[in-house]
């Protein structure tokens, strides 16, 4: 016999979080660091955006839909850092006509 949730959860919270997190993340590497690293950073902040999603999924506790929440915090954060990445390659480029 199951048990009624007594409380709804929302499962985007999390996943906004680490959104929110990969593009700070992603802001600090296009202000902070030179031009020849920020590839290598954005691979490493991509790959801890992948350890925190998954470490807060497992943390949020719920087993239905935990593959396709970890996928999606991945891809958007994938999809963040490459947004945040190409704007920054734009206004480099257009800095330096």
């Amino acid at each position: 016999m199951t048990t009624p949730e007594l409380v709804p959860h929302r499962p985007m919270r999390p996943i906004i979080a680490v959104w929110i997190l990969t593009a700070v993340a992603g802001l600090a590497i296009v202000l902070f660091v030179p031009a020849g690293w920020q590839a290598t950073w954005t691979t490493i902040a991509l790959g801890l955006a992948l350890i925190v999603g998954f470490a807060v999924q497992l943390w949020y506790g719920i087993a239905a839909g935990f593959i396709r929440r970890t996928a999606m915090t991945v891809l958007g954060s994938m999809l963040v850092l490459g947004v945040i990445s190409a704007v920054g390659a734009l206004v480099t480029l257009l800095t330096a006509i």
